[in-house]
Formats: C-alpha cells, structure tokens, sequence
C-alpha cells in the first residue's frame, strides 16, 4: 500500500496540516503513532476506502483506491460484533458476503477460532465472553477473508495490560506466513517497537525502522532505547 502527497481530512471539513507519504510492503507492520489529532485514524480510513483524500493518491498494488474491498480488513478498539450472532456466526460474516458456501464458512471459521484459542466458545454470544476474547473473535473475523492488509486502529488499547501482551504475541503468532500487509495504530510507543517492522511518526512525517521488532527481551537494548527516546521526542 502507499500513500503519496496525500492530505488528510474529512469531506468538507478542514484538512489536517502537512502531506502524507508512506510505502508499506506485502508482509510488513507499520506502526503509527503521533499525538492525539495529528490523523492516524483518519489514515486508517483513507487506507481503508472509507475516505476519500483531500489530495494525493492511495495506491494498492499500484491500483488507485477508491472504495472499501474485501481485501482490506479494519479491525477497531471497540470490537464491533454483531450482538445477535453466535461467536462462530461472527467470524462467518465476511465469508457469506463473499458467498463461501455454508459448509466451507463452518470450517473456516473453525478453523480460526481454534487458532484464536476460542474452539470451545463458537456458540455463545458476544456478551458472554470477556473484552480480551471479544478481540480475538474480531481479529478471527478479519482474517478469516484472507485480506491482503490488515488496518488496526488501537485494537488494544482498552485491554489490561497482560491481556494486552497476550493479544500482541497472539497478533505476530496469526500474521506469521500470512503476507498480509498491516498498519497499526497505536499510541503506546512500546507496543510500536514491539510489533512493528518500522514506526512512522504521523506528525513529523518520518518513518524508522526498528531494531528488533517483536523481541521483548530486547525492550533495554541500546538501540530500542535511543529509539524510544526519538519517538517520544517526537509526541
């Protein structure tokens, strides 16, 4: 996905200041961070095709974005199932709008609750699980299509903090051998350098790479250090 001289905002309204360009490739995480109001979710939007950019261009693959696809997953803070319909019926729902066949959606679905640790609770409501397994159930339902990226914004931001660890190794467990591309929004910094592939910083327009993504006994080495200093400069 890339963003090229894009300037973010909403419709009519004001445009956020400064232009935005950003190269993600197939199998990367980016992580975004940047003050409150700086526009990471209206980013996420604008990837997604549910926002049209105030100038510049969306590209994915090359192809001009012009609409929400299939192919683009959004996954949010608030977990966004559908109250009335079973845990397994939830993660269905992408499924039966691309028209998989009743048989073949019992098994994808399955198929992702077990890798979410959730096989035992395909029948109940979303009521009845905890915030954590509401989460997994959501990022089941996003990547159960096979999307070719995946947009989060703040998907953990409401959970405690061990739930939250959990739900990160979760997320880097599923992507593994996947390819899809993701972008994740975040404003806790530690969870950007753990997650991400490279950390861009909305406000300064800067992206960094990380040293060691996705390793946290690596959290006090040398370099993640001045990489977190650099960041929280720039917030």
């Amino acid at each position: 996905m890339a963003l090229d001289g894009v300037r973010l905002g909403h419709g009519q309204g004001q445009a956020l200041p400064g232009t935005v360009d950003l190269r993600v490739a197939p199998g990367e995480l980016v992580a975004v961070v940047g003050p409150s109001g700086c526009g990471k979710s209206t980013l996420l939007r604008t990837l997604a095709g549910l926002l049209p950019p105030l100038d510049g261009r969306v590209t994915e693959d090359g192809t001009p974005v012009t609409g929400p696809a299939a192919d683009r997953a959004l996954v949010f803070q608030e977990d966004a199932l559908l109250p009335w319909r079973s845990v397994r019926a939830n993660v269905e729902l992408p499924l039966a709008i691309r028209r998989m066949g009743r048989a073949e959606r019992h098994r994808t679905a399955a198929g992702w609750l077990e890798r979410v640790g959730l096989a035992a609770h395909a029948r109940k409501l979303p009521h009845q699980l905890s915030g954590g397994q509401r989460q997994r159930v959501q990022l089941a339902r996003a990547l159960a299509g096979r999307p070719r990226a995946v947009l989060m914004d703040e998907p953990f931001g409401a959970l405690d903090p061990h739930t939250r660890a959990g739900m990160q190794d979760l997320l880097v467990d599923i992507l593994r051998g996947t390819g899809a591309t993701v972008v994740f929004v975040t404003h806790d910094v530690d969870e950007a350098l753990h997650l991400g592939d490279r950390v861009a910083l909305l406000a300064s327009g800067e992206v960094l790479g990380v040293p060691h993504p996705r390793q946290r006994d690596a959290r006090n080495a040398p370099a993640t250090t001045a990489l977190r200093r650099r960041v929280l400069t720039s917030l």
